[in-house]
């Protein structure tokens, strides 16, 4: 079995998660991870809140916080909705801390002593109205490359180029829509072209492998085409502070995506200095063995096969200036970078601000966690753009989950309950019912091997073909007609094929239903813990003291990726349904919450 890193995209903390939000980078990691646990992996999936930068500045003067007062508001609310969602972290953390701080000042340390920054003079955008800094990614404008109206200040979406904001034609700020001023000012910049040849090497071993969305390797081809230094400092005093001498006190910060991406690797030191073994963290990055996946939109593919593969290159000294390897050992660089598309809402883009929105935290306490990730797996936005609809939530919610899976559980139980009191003993077999589980067990492979590859919608399509021909088999051996004494034991063998079934089936959908998972093995009167579910915990700072809430959990699950036989005499009591149906009024409810009109945020 081998080693998996799960590096999950870390939520920027200027605001609540929406539904937009977990499809491409929280449910996807976490099916994922479930499934590689259930298969034996040693799996350490992190992530954490992003809480550097402009924005949150912004954000914080307009709510009356200081920048600190309003990530721990925000970085509270997001750890307890992505719990609530179910996402299985081993550690999610923030960017505050102060062992990230020093994981980030030493990585900027490394790089620097390999000759991979070079200080030039450039064009920096100023709010003209607050004087301070604005991001690439707050300034909009013409792409002066493919004539693009919407291209940011960092990149062109339409045509994948790497942009800066003084290349725009007629800038404008997101936050204000006021033209930002462009001034001289000194940076640290990643010498990317320094580091372009290792890059495509990396990439042509990442193509051949096979395992990347074809989408992911077709926009990181293009981007390293078009590949220049870019800058990883920034005037602003909210942030990490560089680590030279001439620089400790100057107002400037690295530029947030240079510390963000290295916190996969320092929420997996924290994570082990917290499990007792502060060394622990070397058996995912020092071992090139290792299975490192990392999950998020495809906004931030740029960020994940390029720059921080170029850092890593730069720390290891992998780059055409060669240098020693850094204070970390030889770090592995991504095995796969799995981007999902985005996500819209009712044929429109997600907007907080305009009201177009689903809320992680507000959706969760009005419908069911399983519900909404079955959902946002069952639409995922894997290779194209994907919309979330209440009509067809409904749909699927009712003809699926309720009359679906639901269904064949509470028929299960209920017949099992009625009849025996307890999971029967089988007699002999016939081939309807050997068909059945030999189908059904050939889900761990087929349900698994799509899973394996990030394609949990064609995963969990699979899982519910075989949910159907569960429930055809009810159909085909009615079983509500065996009443008779002479009839006893082949009902028997019907409900002991339909309890094993529903035993298997349940292993192969708790990735997906982990709260269902658990519901459905207490149905047929089983005591195995599925599905671990993670929690929210209040720690210290392991090197300042301060307090914050971490998710994180203890994942080892009482059964594997196996089919696993149904126990015999276990007692099962008439069931209470596992899902709920949604009526009309319930989906004209939640349009009216969440309709409106506007652009992403």
């Amino acid at each position: 079995m081998s080693r998996v890193l799960a590096a999950v995209a870390w939520p920027y903390a200027n605001g609540p998660r929406h539904l937009g939000h977990v499809a491409g980078f929280g449910v996807p990691s976490d099916v994922y991870c479930r499934y590689m646990r259930l298969r034996g992996h040693e799996v350490l999936m992190v992530s954490g809140s992003d809480e550097h930068g402009t924005p949150i500045l912004v954000q914080a003067d307009a709510a009356g916080m200081s920048a600190q007062e309003f990530v721990d508001v925000q970085h509270r609310g997001i750890c307890e909705d992505l719990a609530a969602l179910g996402l299985s972290y081993d550690l999610f953390t923030r960017t505050t801390t102060a062992n990230h701080h020093e994981v980030v000042r030493q990585m900027f340390t490394a790089v620097h002593a390999n000759g991979y920054f070079v200080e030039q003079t450039q064009l920096g955008a100023i709010s003209p109205s607050t004087g301070r800094t604005l991001p690439d990614r707050y300034i909009e404008g013409t792409c002066p490359l493919c004539g693009a109206t919407d291209a940011r200040g960092d990149q062109c979406d339409s045509c994948g180029n790497q942009l800066d904001p003084a290349d725009l034609v007629d800038p404008r700020s997101k936050i204000n829509g006021e033209t930002p001023e462009f001034v001289e000012t000194n940076h640290f910049l990643l010498d990317l072209p320094a580091l372009a040849e290792a890059l495509s090497e990396w990439l042509d071993g990442r193509e051949a492998s096979g395992a990347w969305r074809p989408n992911v390797i077709a926009f990181s081809r293009n981007i390293l085409s078009e590949i220049r230094p870019r800058a990883m400092t920034r005037d602003i005093d909210w942030g990490i502070k560089v680590p030279l001498p001439d620089w400790e006190d100057a107002p400037k910060r690295l530029y947030v995506w240079f510390d963000a991406v290295i916190g996969y690797l320092s929420a997996s030191i924290e994570w082990a200095r917290r499990s007792g073994d502060p060394e622990a963290w070397r058996r995912w990055w020092n071992d090139p063995e290792t299975i490192s996946s990392y999950f998020m939109g495809k906004d931030n593919i740029v960020f994940h096969s390029q720059i921080w593969p170029a850092e890593l290159l730069a720390h290891n000294g992998q780059g055409s200036k060669g240098g020693e390897v850094g204070p970390y050992g030889e770090l592995v660089l991504p095995t796969t970078v799995v981007s999902s598309e985005f996500m819209t809402l009712e044929g429109r883009q997600f907007s907080t601000s305009r009201g177009h929105v689903i809320l992680v935290r507000e959706v969760l306490e009005r419908q069911q966690a399983d519900a909404i990730r079955y959902y946002l797996s069952a639409v995922a936005p894997e290779t194209s753009d994907a919309d979330f609809s209440w009509e067809e939530f409904a749909r699927r919610t009712n003809g699926e989950l309720v009359a679906g899976w639901g269904n064949l559980v509470n028929r299960t139980a209920s017949m099992i309950a009625k009849s025996f009191g307890e999971v029967p003993a089988p007699g002999e077999l016939q081939e309807v019912d050997t068909a059945l589980l030999e189908q059904v067990r050939g889900g761990f492979e087929t349900v698994g091997g799509l899973l394996e590859r990030f394609r949990n919608r064609q995963a969990l399509a699979e899982a519910m073909r075989l949910v159907g021909e569960a429930n055809a088999y009810i159909s085909t051996t009615e079983p509500f007609k065996l009443k008779g004494e002479d009839q006893r034991e082949r009902l028997a063998t019907v409900l002991w094929t339909c309890a094993q079934a529903v035993t298997d089936l349940n292993t192969l959908l708790s990735p997906f239903l982990p709260n269902a998972a658990n519901d459905v093995e207490r149905a047929l009167g089983g005591e195995l813990l599925v599905a671990p579910m993670p929690r929210v915990e209040e720690v210290t700072d392991l090197d300042d003291g301060r307090p914050y809430p971490v998710i994180t959990g203890d994942y080892a699950a009482d059964v594997s990726w196996a089919p696993r036989e149904v126990v015999v005499g276990a007692p099962v009591a008439k069931p209470t349904p596992i899902f709920r149906k949604l009526d009309d009024e319930a989906i004209a409810r939640e349009r009216s919450l969440t309709t409106a009109g506007g652009d992403t945020e």
